[in-house]
């Protein structure tokens, strides 16, 4: 049976000055990015599209999602593997190429840095836990719901606790 799951936010615009959209710079692009339950988040466009350094914006979040989801999807596949993580941390970038004022992402890199604890697995197949990484690909949702390459770029350190 196939399963569908529902997510909602709601984003309000606050960056009215007094005359609305009436030039390109006549309105700050800060918004508020809300869900049920969960603290906000300021947003605003990137700084090279006239946003606020100090505040998320939409390229932010999709790397980091890419990256969340990675993550978890990793977490899913070493349970399912017998591999223990003790430590994860990721410095994802991603590419955006401009036509005019239009834009879309060429490519988003994860560069993660996986901490495993030794075991059977590993001893049986050394490259057990970086091959994770093209499984937990396969798993994660949002990078299989974008049109362009999520690579990865693993380092995994086997540590004795």
């Amino acid at each position: 049976m196939e399963q569908e799951h529902r997510f909602a936010v709601e984003v309000e615009w606050t960056g009215n000055r007094g005359s609305g959209t009436s030039s390109a710079r006549a309105f700050e692009r800060e918004h508020i990015v809300r869900a049920p339950g969960k603290p906000e988040l300021a947003g605003s466009a990137a700084p090279v599209f006239r946003g606020d350094a100090a505040r998320w914006n939409p390229e932010e979040l999709l790397i980091a999602a890419l990256s969340q989801c990675h993550m978890m999807s990793y977490f899913y596949a070493a349970v399912q593997h017998g591999i223990v993580v003790t430590g994860y941390r990721d410095a994802a970038t991603g590419v955006i190429e401009m036509e005019g004022a239009a834009g879309q992402f060429t490519s988003v890199t994860l560069r993660p840095e996986v901490t495993v604890l030794p075991s059977e697995a590993l001893t049986g197949d050394p490259g057990l836990a970086d091959r994770l990484h093209d499984e937990a690909e396969r798993l994660c949702f949002i990078a299989r719901s974008v049109n362009f390459p999520v690579r990865h770029e693993p380092t995994t350190r086997v540590t004795s606790g």
